[in-house]
């Protein structure tokens, strides 16, 4: 154990004991405080010493989650465009956080990692494009310090959303810039679909995945690290995944090339779930994976009663259970993007199928909201009332919708029916299925 790592746990204790203290009184404040939220600590700067502990870990086992993913990737959420100023991406950025507030959720899951780039200085990755529109350019700031900072001001906690493997989501290798890991190890990647990938075949990478994420929880007072479901890219068809070479050199004990890919982000899920939780045990680790597991046609004893034309296992390679049965993951948030009633993957199934398993391995459920898809559903109450239909469940723990822009628009009044309806509360513990 290096000494700073001592020093560091040693400034762990000392803080933890008193930010529990300083919990305790701020719960009994918000309390009567109608936009009360949970009680989470402040941000480190990256050359600012190590992250202190996670004060919001004690309140929010006890209140329901109520998330909203902002997505940076071609400036879905935020920033909204490539080049604005510093001022006015902390304005935009600001009143994402009150406008969260305003609605009575108490979450955000920033992708702060989007493509092989980085919203914070990185010794691992360039300056994402989407800050100032070109990979690499500084943009005078540091982002996820002050989006951290001014998320706990507002007692919203902060998840650092990561794309491990994606880098790039548009075009080629000619969008990396010279000092992306595409560009100085271009050995390590793969180019499907059009887009470069880091290959998940090559130990190597693995270990470079890891070590930029747990950059982040050693540097900044984050309350969870967070992914979606990009693993093994979905399926380009009449494409052949490019990692024949690979399965030859490291994939030789395993029956089918499928097994030794579920393996290699096996691998991923385990080294990084112990090495986030090393640093410190307070940052949650959690996966948002595509809705369907296995259909039972695939899988007769463990398949949900779907007919999806993806599956986590078989194209993913993404072994959910796996990692719920192992502990490796805190919680588990899977994208149930369907309608009630639709027949080929049918939102309450999904949620009755996720609860028993969440139940089983003693995980935490939140689970994905589609807020996008608002106006594609008959049923203007669609949204409130799969929310509704959450709480019969005591292993649904909250809900997290993609994204902050479709709650924004507030299609068919869905936003003004959550906060006047399911959400007319601020989160506590009288939530039903809360601990």
């Amino acid at each position: 154990m290096k000494i700073e790592n001592v020093f560091f746990r040693k400034e762990i204790l000392v803080k933890s004991l008193l930010k529990k203290l300083a919990v305790s009184l701020l719960v009994i404040s918000a309390a009567t405080t109608l936009n009360a939220q949970s009680i989470i600590a402040g941000a480190r700067n990256i050359g600012g010493g190590n992250a202190t502990s996670n004060r919001n870990s004690d309140v929010a086992n006890q209140q329901e989650l109520r998330g909203v993913w902002v997505a940076s990737v071609s400036n879905i959420d935020w920033p909204s465009k490539k080049g604005l100023s510093v001022e006015q991406q902390k304005r935009d950025f600001i009143t994402i956080l009150d406008n969260v507030k305003k609605w009575n959720m108490n979450a955000v899951f920033v992708q702060v990692k989007p493509a092989g780039d980085a919203f914070y200085p990185s010794k691992y990755s360039p300056w994402s494009e989407y800050l100032t529109g070109t990979q690499g350019k500084d943009p005078g700031y540091d982002p996820l310090k002050f989006m951290v900072e001014e998320a706990h001001k507002r007692g919203i906690q902060f998840h650092a959303w990561f794309n491990p493997y994606r880098l790039t989501a548009t075009g080629g290798r000619e969008k990396l810039s010279s000092d992306n890991i595409g560009k100085k190890r271009p050995d390590w990647t793969v180019i499907y679909g059009g887009h470069v990938y880091l290959n998940p075949g090559i130990p190597e990478v693995n270990n470079y995945v890891v070590d930029s994420i747990v950059e982040v929880v050693k540097n900044y007072d984050i309350d969870g690290v967070h992914m979606d479901d990009y693993f093994y890219p979905y399926k380009v068809k009449g494409q052949e995944y490019p990692d024949s070479a690979q399965y030859q050199k490291y994939g030789s004990k395993f029956a089918s090339i499928g097994d030794w890919r579920r393996n290699n982000v096996n691998n991923l899920i385990e080294k990084l779930h112990k090495s986030i939780k090393k640093v410190n045990p307070n940052v949650e680790f959690g996966i948002s994976p595509f809705g369907v597991w296995r259909n039972a046609s695939t899988d007769p004893v463990k398949g949900s009663s779907t007919t999806a034309g993806v599956q986590n296992y078989d194209d993913l390679y993404a072994d959910i259970l796996l990692w719920m049965d192992k502990g490796w993951l805190d919680y588990v948030a899977p994208q149930i993007y369907w309608n009630q009633g639709f027949k080929a993957a049918e939102y309450n199934t999904l949620v009755k199928w996720w609860s028993k398993y969440a139940a089983d391995s003693g995980t935490k459920l939140y689970i994905g909201q589609a807020a996008y898809k608002v106006n594609e559903w008959q049923n203007a109450k669609e949204l409130v009332n799969q929310i509704n239909f959450n709480r019969n469940y005591a292993q649904v723990k909250g809900s997290i919708f993609f994204s902050y822009k479709s709650l924004l628009t507030n299609p068919k009044n869905v936003t003004n029916s959550l906060k006047n309806g399911p959400y007319s509360s601020v989160p506590n513990e009288n939530i039903v299925g809360m601990n």
